[in-house]
C-alpha cells in the first residue's frame, strides 16, 4: 500500500524526522488558510501516487495566500498519469543548499533490507552513474547500529562532526525503525535537503506491506487500484492494468505472463494481466470478460490450458457474454486446450468461434486482427 506524500511526512514527523511546515488541503480555501499560517513563499503540491508531478505541472510556487488559493484551484482540477488530483500539500518553500537521496527497501533475493543513498538527489536520481550510488545490505540480526549509519554518511561525503552529519545519522537510524515497526517495503526521501543548518525531508515515499495492514490500524489506507483492478479484486482475480491495446485472459500466473511475453515478442502490446486460474467458475469468468471489454481494447486474447479450470466452463462464459452483447465489439481469439476441451470447442462452435491449438498461432492472429 502506497502512501501519499503528506501521509509519509506525517509518519516521518511522528518518528522525529524533520519535515517542512505545512499540511494537506482539499479545497482552495483550505490552501489559502494554510499558506497564511506559513507566512511567506510556499509550495502547492499535487497528491497522487505517481512520479513526475513537477513536469506535469502539478507543483506550484505561490508567494502569497491569494496565489496559493489560485494555484490550488489549478492543481485540484488536474489529472496526472491518469490519476485525478483530489488534494494538495501546502508547505513552506525551502531554501535548498544541497539535495541528497536516501531510502531503505527490501531486497527479496538477499532476504534483507538494503540501504540506498547518494550525495546527488533530486529529480534526476535515476540518471546518476552507479559509482555515485551507495548500497549496503542490513543484516536483520544486527539491525541498524550507529556505526552503519555513520559509514553511509561518511561515504556520502558529509562530515560526521557537522550538524548535517549528526542529523543524517539519526535520520538513517529512524528510517530503519519505521521499516521495522510499520512493515514498510520502502521508505524513501528524495530529496533530503540541506537548508542552512537544517536537514529536512523535502519529499516522502512510503509503501507498506499490504499483508501487514491488519495490524497497522493507526495508518491511513490509500486505495490505489484502478476501477478495473478493484472489480477484478472483488471477484478474487489477479489483475494489473498495463498500457497496451490487446486485452488478455489466461488461467494461471505463469501462463498469463507467458502470454504477455509472447504478444510482445510478436509485436503486440498487452492491455492487462488477468489470471483466471484456480478453477474460476462460469459466472466469475463471464464477469471477468465484461471487465476486459470495459477497457475498450483493440482485441481480446483468451489463452486457456485447462487443468482445474475447465474448458467448457470458459466456453459457456464466453457464449453467455457474447449472446448478452449480441456479439463482441472487438476481434477475439481463443486458444483452448486441456480439460473438457472437446466440449468447450463444441460450445464455441455454436456461435461460430474456432479455438486455436497453439499459443503462438493465436497470438499472431490477434495481433493481426488488432492492427
Amino acid at each position: 500500500m502506497k502512501m501519499f506524500e503528506y501521509m509519509g511526512k506525517e509518519l516521518f514527523a511522528k518518528f522525529g524526522i524533520p519535515t517542512p511546515k505545512g499540511r494537506m488541503a482539499k479545497t482552495p480555501e483550505e490552501a489559502e488558510k494554510i499558506a497564511a499560517e506559513i507566512g511567506g513563499p510556499c509550495v502547492v503540491k499535487s497528491q497522487v501516487l505517481s512520479g513526475k508531478r513537477g513536469k506535469a505541472g502539478g507543483i506550484k510556487f505561490p508567494n502569497t495566500p491569494e496565489e496559493a488559493k489560485k494555484a490550488a484551484e489549478e492543481v485540484l482540477g488536474m489529472t496526472i498519469q491518469g490519476l485525478p488530483v483530489e488534494c494538495v500539500l501546502v508547505e513552506e518553500k525551502l531554501k535548498i543548499d544541497k539535495e541528497l537521496y536516501m531510502s531503505i527497501t527490501v531486497d527479496g533475493s538477499a532476504k534483507q533490507a538494503v540501504m540506498i543513498a547518494s550525495a546527488y538527489g533530486g529529480m534526476e536520481i535515476e540518471a546518476q552513474p552507479e559509482e555515485f550510488i551507495i548500497k549496503r545490505h542490513i543484516d536483520p540480526e544486527l539491525g541498524m547500529h550507529p556505526f552503519f549509519a555513520r559509514e553511509i554518511v561518511r561515504r556520502m561525503g558529509v562530515g560526521l562532526r557537522t550538524p548535517h552529519g549528526k542529523e543524517m545519522v539519526n535520520i538513517i537510524q529512524t528510517l530503519y525503525k519505521i521499516c521495522k515497526e510499520k512493515d514498510a517495503e520502502l521508505v524513501e526521501i528524495n530529496p533530503l535537503v540541506f537548508s542552512d543548518d537544517r536537514v529536512i525531508a523535502a519529499d516522502s515515499k512510503v509503501t507498506i506491506d499490504e499483508d501487514a495492514m491488519f495490524r497497522m490500524k493507526d495508518l491511513p489506507f490509500v486505495e490505489d487500484k484502478s476501477p478495473a483492478e478493484r472489480a477484478a479484486a472483488n471477484l478474487g482475480l489477479s489483475f494489473v492494468d498495463l498500457d497496451g491495446d490487446i486485452a488478455v485472459m489466461a488461467n494461471g500466473a505463469g501462463i498469463t505472463m507467458g502470454t504477455l511475453d509472447t504478444l510482445q515478442a510478436f509485436g503486440g502490446t498487452p492491455r492487462n494481466f488477468l489470471d483466471c486460474g484456480g478453477g474460476t467458475g462460469r459466472e466469475a469468468t463471464a464477469k471477468a470478460l465484461d471487465i476486459l471489454l470495459g477497457l475498450e481494447p483493440k482485441g481480446l486474447f483468451i489463452n486457456i490450458f485447462g487443468g482445474i479450470t475447465r474448458c467448457d466452463d470458459v466456453a459457456n462464459a464466453f457464449k453467455d457474454v457474447y449472446e448478452a452483447r449480441s456479439g463482441f465489439p472487438v476481434p477475439v481469439v481463443i486458444r483452448l486446450v486441456g480439460t473438457n476441451q472437446d466440449a468447450g470447442r463444441e460450445i464455441l462452435g455454436t456461435i461460430g468461434v474456432e479455438a486455436f491449438d497453439f499459443m503462438e498461432d493465436a497470438a499472431r492472429r490477434i495481433i493481426e486482427l488488432a492492427k
